[in-house]
């Protein structure tokens, strides 16, 4: 064997591949769709002509995500092509094949697989990037002025990263190969073929941290708390999910094999007896699939309800159509801003309608019980931080239709949480005020989930104290003079509606920001309609790389369950070919493999159900922060999302089944 020459090592590749082609060409496939998949998103994230920096960041972020996932996906697959050729590659060393020759005909298999991969891969990338572009504009709305380009870069990193990840995965092979014995190679597939051990610590160790994972998103309430939860959450519940499936399952097998009444029924008995014996390398696999197909179902879910319910988000975002802020503010540029308005509105023939006129000063606060501590704008590294809204008795009377009166020493308040402030007096900084009313709504601003931290506004009988504030505030900041002046006085906004034809009110729309903006300094105009784009370029690209992610994932989820049918029907075949010996019927074989597999492959599904429903509050908090705050919109995309994506699993679990059948039989 010492003088073999390379034809005769292209031949045996060859050979082996083809009799291999079973575990081979999905793996070949998945190969090429991850290849072509990396290069549409990196040549879509390195496009020059993406001017949108939100686009840009979301595309350059997921191209991050399949660097990893390709990483450690085509690492994962390659163990089982390498379990299933152990015995084959035991047999050529028995037979006489040195190590030496082994690893050369690995090496031209190895090439072979790479070469093809990453040419079909980047041909079918070059073909499909034009789609993908295409979709990407036509969810973003066409809105960011994106061109078509053929990347000879994005070729370039596309055939660095895959050489070597498959060069990676060659001396992984290679170092296996060569720390085995034959007699280990031969019996490599059927490595762990004995009862594990119930490690009770383990499957402790997995209630705990699932149930922590769980409990933190049950009980997190706000958005802010949910932002700095989620991760937590999200580590506790992959680590106990793994440690369930690792140590739990063998628990639970145990424990039904003690119930006799369920164990000593024919379909049952020698199920659990099987799934006993080889859970312990199916548990990684079962736990993959489960966390896959969790992901799957957070992505899908989430950016499809934040697309849909776009019109509730700019709603949310934008209360009014239009909405002008002057910071710093005096009589002579707020009547300057109302002619502007008054003279766009007549000279487009358009009404203005549902506005709301006052005068504000926003500072943050700490919140201590009834104390709240005046800070910086922007100090939000305290847990008890909140929002703090000043405003003149004139200007709630005005816009609430209210004649109320102030004593100098009362206030009115309102927070814009469901519950209610609820305290008799209200102490800011050294000053105490009595609460002469607590208001349970208000125009300005609903009872507002989509908040990061809570509001308050507090309304005071003149503007002698809110200066005083301010003042204060202003005296103990670090920032710049000008800064100050801006941040630390008294703003004028004026929110409306428009009412007139759709290319009226527009051009009333532009005419007011182009003039506020040129002849007004220190302002801001914000319409709903004009933003419309920012959003869409946002949330659609959001959208894209859900579903595009989603899609990778999912092909990662049904190639896990193909090779574990694979590999599940060649380790049961000789028991079951054992079993029909002794007498059990192809019925009862038949019978017995289907209480089998739906246990073992139903199970990750049912659990990422589970994970996705106990997240479900969690995530509306989330969403929440992104101005999505239509609870029942999300709930419609996630069991939507759930029962298509059940639907898919359920078929692609029965065409991979009978391939189990097929193999067992």
């Amino acid at each position: 064997m010492r003088n073999l020459n390379s034809s005769i090592y292209i031949r045996l590749a060859s050979a082996n591949m083809k009799n291999n082609w079973k575990t081979y060409i999905p793996y070949i496939f998945t190969a090429i769709l991850t290849v072509m998949m990396y290069y549409i998103m990196d040549s879509l994230s390195q496009n020059g002509s993406v001017k949108e920096e939100n686009v840009q960041l979301i595309l350059n972020y997921a191209c991050r995500i399949i660097v990893v996932f390709s990483v450690i996906f085509l690492f994962y697959t390659n163990s089982f092509l390498i379990k299933r050729r152990k015995k084959e590659i035991g047999v050529y060393n028995i037979l006489g094949m040195g190590k030496r020759h082994i690893a050369k005909m690995l090496t031209i298999e190895t090439i072979f697989t790479a070469i093809v991969s990453v040419a079909a891969g980047l041909a079918l990338g070059v073909a499909f990037s034009k789609l993908m572009w295409l979709v990407l504009l036509r969810i973003l709305h066409y809105d960011v002025g994106m061109n078509f380009e053929v990347s000879a870069a994005a070729m370039v990193r596309t055939l660095v990263l895959f050489g070597v990840i498959f060069a990676m995965t060659l001396c992984y092979n290679l170092l296996q190969i060569r720390l085995a014995n034959p007699v280990e190679l031969l019996r490599g597939s059927n490595q762990g073929e004995k009862e594990p051990k119930t490690k009770w610590v383990l499957t402790l160790f997995g209630i705990l941290a699932l149930g922590i994972g769980y409990y933190i998103a049950l009980t997190t309430e706000s958005p802010i708390a949910a932002l700095e939860a989620f991760f937590l959450a999200v580590i506790c519940v992959v680590l106990g999910t793994y440690a369930l499936f690792i140590a739990g399952s063998i628990a639970l097998l145990k424990m039904l094999r003690k119930n006799k009444k369920y164990y000593y029924k024919m379909k049952h008995f020698t199920a659990i007896s099987g799934m006993i014996y080889r859970m312990k390398q199916n548990a990684v696999g079962l736990a993959n699939i489960c966390i896959l197909s969790t992901m799957v179902l957070v992505m899908v879910s989430t950016t499809v309800s934040l697309y849909v319910g776009m019109e509730d988000v700019l709603k949310t975002r934008f209360p009014h159509e239009i909405a002008i802020t002057k910071y710093k503010t005096n009589a002579e540029d707020e009547e300057r801003i109302r002619e502007i308005v008054v003279e766009e509105t007549e000279k487009n023939e358009v009404e203005i309608t549902d506005e709301l006129e006052y005068h504000i000063a926003a500072l943050s606060a700490v919140k201590e019980g009834t104390h709240f501590f005046l800070t910086d704008q922007g100090s939000y590294g305290t847990k008890n931080v909140c929002e703090f809204y000043m405003i003149l008795q004139e200007d709630y009377n005005r816009m609430e239709s209210d004649d109320m009166s102030l004593a100098p020493d009362e206030v009115i308040v309102y927070t814009t949480e469901k519950a209610l402030y609820g305290k008799n007096t209200i102490q800011i900084d050294d000053q105490t005020y009595r609460v002469a009313k607590e208001l349970k709504s208000m125009k300005l601003e609903p009872k507002n989930a989509s908040r990061i931290v809570e509001g308050y506004y507090v309304i005071f009988a003149d503007e002698a104290p809110i200066q005083a504030f301010l003042q204060s505030v202003s005296e103990n900041s670090s920032l710049q003079e000008e800064w100050k002046q801006r941040s630390y006085a008294m703003q004028h906004k004026w929110s409306f509606d428009l009412k007139g034809k759709e290319k009226d009110c527009t051009a009333a729309t532009e005419g007011m920001q182009g003039r506020i903006t040129n002849e007004i300094g220190d302002s801001v105009y914000e319409s709903r309609e004009m933003s419309r784009g920012s959003f869409y370029s946002l949330y659609g690209s959001l959208l894209f790389i859900g579903i595009y992610l989603g899609f990778l994932f999912l092909m990662a989820t049904v190639l896990i369950i193909y090779y574990k049918q694979i590999s599940e029907g060649y380790d049961d075949k000789e028991r079951y070919q054992i079993m029909q010996k002794v007498g059990m019927s192809k019925r009862e074989v038949r019978s017995s493999i289907r209480s089998q597999i739906l246990t073992v492959f139903f199970l990750p599904l049912v659990v990422a159900i589970i994970h996705i429903a106990v997240a479900f509050k969690v995530i509306t908090k989330l969403l929440a922060v992104l101005n999505l705050v239509n609870v029942p919109l999300f709930l419609s995309c996630t069991i939507a999302t759930v029962v298509v994506f059940a639907i898919f699993y359920g078929i692609v679990f029965g065409m991979t089944a009978k391939e189990y059948y097929r193999i067992v039989n």
